[in-house]
């Protein structure tokens, strides 16, 4: 007899109607279908499920983008608007109307925009619309403006675009068809998390090798084919080791670095010459190089040049020599030989070699050769594309370090000198990437009482002409960002507003407005300090900063700390936009942007956060925000993404301008967010097949980049091995130019800015003359996206508590078993944590997941929630500010050149003590109200 199989339906209908949007658990945005159903109680939604046709994962969904339905139910939700009744911290509030909540904000801001506007600091976290953001704070005249990009992964951008003109995350992906080596640094597994899982499926598939470099074997380390437990902070020296065999093997790319970097480029070696160390250029400002057919020294992108890799140009009996000379001077040096870094990095000498003759391997024996026909930007037309298949991915975990920014030019150095970026099976840049560090904004920051800011905020600089200082050379900005402390600071340098502030360091303000930044709890260093400093009062018994104005979506920590709540909605309610303004959703081969929209309305009184801007500026008659006759410009935030242009023809969306057949540049169109909505919440515009690569220098994307409206003009350029801006700064501490810096500064900025990759132990000022040895680090999980996460129902029971994790020897050592607590101490402080071993560790590293512990009272969370008891922040442990020097100065806890906050340079003492008393970790940093009551034991309901 035939057995039936029952028949089953495997996607049984669980909404009346899918609408499309994007998601927001977590950076990536992917695209996703939420599944909405009728009731009698409104639109609910029931399911969400990746979106197929999506650009950027195709389908693809994780446990994060699925739990979106718990986040948007989340009963931590706010409801209404709220003025603060209590003391800061409390939590204690009183519900107001939106009409009351503006006139609120008005009455603080109106008066110091009229006098000095720099008195109003807003700075905004993840939130995605910071080309919108960061109009209105210029509109406003602040100079004080910045996201969250100087306490996450400035120096990986900043490295990046000096060096290349663009970087890894948002600015490129590696050629996953192609590539057969991926190698990851400092990745954690939250950022990118479906592009990269997809990616490294596909590239297993065909036979590719991960290597994974990171002191914790977890995430995408725990699936690499090889892992390198690095030491923390030396993944720098490390690569330059790489180099060193690189360089000495002769396993370098010749041709590559001779026509499409400046390592051909010929620098002034004349000490008495104001350009000493610079590159030398002809009369119109060309970098020059030494043609060998000519015998003389010619402009770089002449069409006819014949370069000279290793020319020299004796000139007053001088010689000049090229950057590629500098180089190997400099990296075939014995300190950079792996026996000679092997103890430090915690790699045996031969596992370096290894993998740098694994490198040469595969980027030399396995090359890639496309029959694609190209023009270059000198006019010659190459018949192929050759490429490395070498791929490199890293993020914070090289970049949150003292030494960060050197670390990141110093990779993108090993990915250039294999020839391995824009060549087929490497790295390559997504749109509206690559464009050099000079076609970027330089930061402004002139202060005009009653008028906007001289133009935006956030820069590129250049040299010292280009620091945001006033005239009599003290900072600008309240975070000091592009000064001498931290003179390329191209995000800002949020994780210092407070601080500052607190301390009238550089001056006072009077109104801290913030967005989407947890400051008072895990997006600060020095949580508990961070938490006095918001509350404290002066001896008038006026709090130190007048006024906080804060906005979020949820009942956050920060919200306690602030006097006025503009409460958000969720991601599933709201109208944003994906711009290539701001931090697109691009691929490789493609230009693509996206919107969200509300797929259901709110069931509470809030408003999106930038409708919210929009409405407040036109109250307060900001430029741009109103007509000539004083009334509102824009509706919402849906009308400025529709109405407003950046320049004719450019405005936040790329797709259905015009007639709404137009890509990338054409007239308003009224239509635009609906085509978006019926295209599934995204446009793409694909690159010609003959510009996919080699995209700097490939004159086909030039001119589809300025088709397209990515920008005005054809921008083709070297990538800069040497990095100009570092010597102009070496050279103003040497005592060239006009603006000069701090005496105490010059010896720094001459030590840190060297033009060409360099590596010091940046963890040295942390270990207290040598009593904290251990490395403690934070990682966020693939579950979790900053605090969100915490609240919701789902994800929670993934994640509800974090132990310490701790390597075999230090585990041995302090004779540790499982149920152990620990008491972690550093020069700043102490807490008491539990315990977990793991073996898959740096030996002398520590870490736990980032953001799992909460405060009482906060994200309408349970006194007795794990979160609460069992739950810690390593940030307790970690200072703003560096140990103290003896100078009375206040030196931050930042990259010396950037202002990247060194999250990761922290140094500790473990030590194994009995669990308190009460079973809950410490410190204990007291409890908040909760304006949304509490959560339910159990949350449930039926669509």
């Amino acid at each position: 007899m035939t057995i039936q199989q029952p028949i089953v339906d495997l996607s049984p209908k669980v909404g009346d109607e899918v609408r499309k949007t994007t998601c927001y658990m977590c950076a990536c945005r992917c695209g996703i279908d939420v599944h909405v159903k009728k009731t009698p109680d409104g639109e609910k939604i029931a399911y969400i499920e990746g979106n197929r046709d999506h650009p950027v994962n195709q389908g693809v969904l994780c446990a994060k983008g699925s739990a979106g339905i718990m986040q948007h139910n989340a009963p931590s939700r706010l409801k209404a608007p709220m003025k603060r009744v209590g003391e800061r911290g409390e939590g204690k509030f009183e519900e107001i109307s939106w009409e009351e909540a503006y006139d609120i904000a008005a009455s603080w801001l109106e008066p110091i925009r009229k006098t000095d506007p720099s008195k109003l600091a807003f700075f905004t976290g993840r939130d995605q619309s910071q080309s919108f953001t960061s109009w209105w704070a210029q509109a406003f005249g602040t100079p004080n403006y910045a996201a969250h990009g100087g306490f996450c992964s400035v120096n990986m951008a900043a490295g990046g675009i000096y060096t290349m003109g663009g970087a890894f995350w948002e600015f490129g992906q590696p050629d996953w068809e192609r590539t057969k080596l991926f190698i990851l640094f400092g990745v954690a597994e939250d950022h990118d998390s479906n592009p990269i899982k997809m990616g490294i499926g596909k590239m297993k598939g065909h036979g590719g090798r991960v290597v994974g470099v990171n002191p914790i074997r977890s995430g995408y380390n725990a699936v690499a084919d090889d892992w390198f437990g690095v030491t923390p902070g030396t993944d720098g020296l490390l690569i330059l080791s790489l180099v060193h065999c690189l360089l000495k093997a002769g396993k370098i790319d010749l041709e590559y670095l001779r026509d499409f970097t400046d390592a051909p480029v010929l620098i002034d070696a004349d000490p008495a010459s104001p350009t000493h160390g610079l590159a030398l250029v002809d009369d119109d400002g060309h970098k020059l190089v030494w043609d060998k057919t000519e015998n003389r020294p010619r402009c770089y992108d002449a069409e006819d040049v014949d370069i000279d890799l290793t020319g020299t140009w004796e000139r007053d009996g001088i010689t000049h020599r090229t950057v590629f000379a500098h180089m190997v001077d400099k990296y075939l040096d014995a300190q950079y030989a792996p026996e000679a870094v092997a103890e430090r990095v915690g790699i045996e000498a031969g596992r370096i070699r290894a993998l740098a003759a694994e490198i040469a391997r595969v980027a030399f024996e396995e090359a890639i050769e496309l029959d694609h026909e190209w023009t270059d930007f000198r006019g010659r037309t190459h018949k192929t594309m050759k490429g490395r298949p070498v791929s490199f991915h890293a993020m914070r975990g090289i970049s949150a370090h003292a030494n960060g920014f050197q670390t990141c030019r110093a990779l993108h150095m090993l990915q250039i000198l294999i020839g391995a970026v824009e060549t087929p099976g490497g790295f390559r840049f997504k749109p509206p990437y690559p464009k050099p560090a000079t076609i970027h904004p330089k930061p402004h920051c002139k202060v005009t009482p009653g008028a906007p800011l001289d133009g935006p905020h956030l820069g590129f600089t250049h040299g010292p002409d280009d620091l945001c200082l006033k005239d009599d050379g003290t900072p600008a900005r309240i975070d000091k960002a592009y000064t001498w402390e931290n003179p390329m600071s191209s995000h800002g340098m949020m994780h210092m507003v407070i601080s500052n502030a607190h301390a009238g360091d550089p001056y006072k303000i009077d109104t801290l407005f913030l967005y989407m930044a947890n400051m008072a709890w895990n997006s600060s260093m020095n949580t508990s300090g961070t938490m006095k400093m918001l509350s404290d009062k002066d001896e008038n018994g006026d709090y130190v900063i007048p006024h906080i104005i804060y906005s979020d979506a949820y009942s956050s920590e920060m919200v306690a700390y602030a006097d006025l709540i503009l409460p958000d909605t969720t991601y599933l309610e709201r109208h944003d936009c994906i711009s290539l303004l701001d931090r697109p959703i691009c691929e490789a081969e493609a230009a693509a942007d996206a919107i969200r929209w509300p797929v259901v309305e709110p069931d509470r009184n809030v408003k999106g956060f930038q409708t919210a801007l929009i409405e407040l500026g036109a109250k307060m008659g900001l430029p741009g925000f109103v007509k000539d006759d004083g009334s509102p410009k824009f509706k919402d935030y849906a009308d400025y993404i529709t109405n407003h242009e950046r320049r004719p023809g450019v405005g936040p969306l790329m797709g259905w301008r015009g007639n709404g057949e137009e890509t990338g540049r054409g007239a308003v169109n009224p239509q635009q967010l609906d085509r978006y909505i019926e295209n599934g919440g995204f446009a793409i515009a694909h690159i010609p097949e003959n510009a996919q690569f080699y995209k700097p220098w490939n004159m086909a994307y030039q001119d589809w980049a300025v088709e397209i409206g990515l920008f005005d003009k054809a921008a083709p350029y070297l990538f800069t091995l040497w990095c100009e801006p570092l010597r102009r700064f070496q050279l103003a501490a040497e005592g060239h130019g006009e603006r000069q810096p701090p005496d105490h500064l010059r010896a720094r900025i001459k030590t840190t800015m060297d033009p060409l990759p360099i590596w010091w132990d940046a963890t040295k000022e942390h270990d207290g003359d040598g009593a904290y040895t251990v490395t403690a680090l934070t990682q966020r999980p693939m579950a979790m996206y900053h605090s969100w996460g915490t609240q919701n129902a789902w994800l929670r029971q993934i994640h509800g508590m974090n132990p310490l994790y701790v390597p075999t020897k230090i585990w041995q050592a302090e004779g540790f078993a499982e149920g152990d607590w620990a008491k972690v101490s550093s020069p700043h402080g102490e807490i008491t944590v539990p315990v977990a071993h793991m073996p898959a560790l740096n030996e002398n590293t520590v870490w736990t997941w980032n953001a799992i512990g909460k405060r009482k009272g906060a994200w309408a969370l349970k006194d007795n929630a794990p979160e609460v008891t069992k739950g810690f922040l390593l940030n307790h442990l970690i200072h703003e500010l560096m140990p103290p020097k003896a100078d009375g100065m206040r030196w931050s806890n930042s990259d010396p050149i950037t202002g990247q906050a060194a999250w990761f340079d922290l140094k500790v003492k473990i030590e194994k003590t009995a669990a308190p008393a009460d079973g809950q970790a410490r410190p204990n940093t007291g409890s908040q109200a909760s304006p949304v009551g509490t959560g339910p034991d159990a949350l449930a309901w039926e669509v």
